[in-house]
């Protein structure tokens, strides 16, 4: 394939093969042995995978199939350093994972996105698309073509993030032991944020379950129709809703059930309420 945009070259062309090389080489500077390393890169190539079908789903060129794929390999790479330096994945305990990835691919020797994207409006666009895939809302001043990229690789990293949390452990994702869990609460700003049908900001999450309630509020903001279909499709929102990781939603709180129940009857759960 070809990069898209400018003038062609025989150095602009362009390898998945190559690509996905250069971020593994990358991701083993880090501790294999350490599951979350692990559970990022899954995710990594997930959202991938979903960029490269939401933007064949929606037309696009072959070329920018290759971009949105390669925005989303690159999405989540300053979750790596994030892990390192400060042991979390938890942006306001450290810093902000976009701002991280932009770092790494703009100053680490053998990442760098120069070193492997000679393209201008590639490169550009990729690293707009890894600096804004985590923000709330997308700024008003970015070019069509720069916002469809960014839509693609937030519509797809929404999903995937589903699908781990469906998956996975409260213990992995929210640092929660199960008896935790099912004593925690879901706090009413959270839930002012679900009842707007709107993903929830750092504002809004002040108790311990209000985190999958927010992971939950992604499929309000879903862009992509094929995107939101595929998340219907996979069943990751109703199987959080049935068994939230593995356990039954059944919760100490009287509060907490209720608001539960609510959420649930307004996507269709199936919990027994």
């Amino acid at each position: 394939m070809l990069y898209a945009g400018g003038a062609v070259t025989e150095s602009d062309r362009f390898s998945r093969e190559s690509a996905c090389r250069v971020f593994k080489d990358y991701v083993s500077r880090f501790d294999s042995s350490d599951p979350r390393i692990s559970l990022k890169l899954e995710h990594t190539f997930m959202v991938a995978k979903l960029c490269d079908e939401i933007a064949r789903s929606e037309g696009l060129s072959e070329t920018d199939t290759d971009l949105a794929w390669l925005c989303g390999l690159f999405h989540d790479i300053g979750r790596f350093e994030q892990v390192r330096r400060w042991d979390t994945f938890r942006d306001s305990a450290s810093i902000g994972h976009a701002e991280l990835g932009v770092e790494v691919l703009g100053t680490v020797e053998g990442v760098r996105i120069s070193d492997f994207c000679n393209n201008e409006e590639w490169a550009g666009i990729a690293m707009r698309a890894v600096e804004l895939h985590s923000r709330l809302k997308l700024p008003d001043d970015l070019d069509d073509r720069t916002r469809m990229f960014c839509e693609i690789v937030r519509d797809a990293d929404k999903v995937d993030i589903v699908r781990v949390f469906s998956e996975s452990d409260s213990q992995s994702v929210l640092g929660l032991a199960p008896d935790e869990f099912r004593n925690g609460s879901i706090s009413d700003a959270a839930m002012a944020g679900f009842e707007e049908r709107r993903c929830l900001g750092p504002r809004d999450r002040q108790a311990n379950l209000d985190g999958i309630l927010g992971v939950i509020c992604f499929s309000f903001e879903i862009v992509s129709p094929s995107a939101r279909s595929a998340l219907d499709r996979l069943g990751y929102v109703d199987d959080l809703l049935r068994s939230p990781f593995g356990l039954a939603p059944s919760f100490a709180s009287e509060d907490t059930q209720a608001k539960w129940c609510k959420v649930s009857r307004v996507l269709g759960g199936n919990v027994g309420c």
